[in-house]
């Protein structure tokens, strides 16, 4: 039976392709319920961790420069940003550490936990840890796949109009070469998650070793940072199935059109 009989955009779509819909449909409501989630007890434990002071007094920027420095990497910059686009981050290609300016205000536990971490990716890098260097070779993929499909469906959209009249050949294409962008970025983006624990991993190995927190300080960082991949993940998630609605909700269409056209032409 089709689910969505009583809708005229999907009269002609096969029964399989709308429950397809409904489904991830449903999906994404129950992954952006659990995302809210998530992000209210990470604000929490951010606020909380960030108004309590460190037993080093070292706020992000100064302890992301303690480690770079230690460990010979005077050559990579520390900068204090405010801006969004970039944030917390380590960069390859400008050898610079990012810090956000709220980030590097005080020196809270949050601060801290962030500096050093971020100052954790540089070490990886020096070390020439695989992960890391896969990282930085395909780290263009991990954002052109979400761009690209925009401009592919367009593209193949125009293909469509000018060479095959609305067929809708061109366009099916150009959304599954979208789609095959983005699941290239998806899996790209996974694994820049898994450099991120390393990092986290070894910066607090790091601040064990050289005593820059407290062994339950170090517990609450293992927290944030336990917060920040599972919100990471679940971000992907959502992202990925809204994309995969928009691919059958485009499908759906042609393949409405398409039955429209056949029946238009046997009358």
């Amino acid at each position: 039976m089709p689910l969505f009989d009583g809708l005229e955009e999907f009269a002609n779509v096969s029964p399989a392709l709308q429950w397809a819909i409904f489904i991830v449909g449903a999906l994404i409501i129950v992954v952006a319920m659990v995302s809210v989630v998530i992000s209210i007890w990470l604000a929490i434990k951010y606020i909380k961790y960030n108004i309590r002071t460190n037993s080093s007094n070292l706020c992000g920027g100064d302890a992301a420069r303690k480690v770079l420095d230690d460990n010979g990497l005077q050559n990579i910059k520390v900068s204090v940003v405010g801006s969004m686009l970039f944030g917390n981050s380590y960069s390859h290609y400008f050898k610079k550490v990012r810090i956000r300016r709220r980030t590097n205000k005080k020196p809270s536990i949050t601060s801290l936990a962030i500096g050093v971490e971020k100052a954790a990716l540089a070490v990886l890098d020096k070390e020439g840890d695989p992960d890391m260097k896969a990282r930085v070779r395909l780290t263009p993929l991990v954002y052109l796949g979400p761009f690209a499909f925009i401009p592919l469906l367009i593209i193949g959209i125009a293909i469509d109009v000018i060479l095959f009249n609305f067929s809708g050949i061109a366009t099916v294409i150009s959304v599954v070469l979208g789609l095959l962008f983005y699941v290239i970025s998806f899996v790209l983006s996974i694994m820049t998650l898994k450099t991120e624990v390393k990092a986290q991993n070894r910066a607090c190995d790091i601040m064990e070793q050289e005593g820059m927190a407290t062994s339950e300080e170090i517990e609450m960082m293992r927290e944030l940072y336990k917060l920040y991949n599972i919100q990471y993940i679940n971000d992907i998630i959502l992202e990925f199935l809204q994309l995969l609605l928009k691919v059958l909700e485009i499908v759906a269409k042609i393949q409405n059109g398409s039955s429209a056209s056949a029946s238009s032409s046997s009358d």
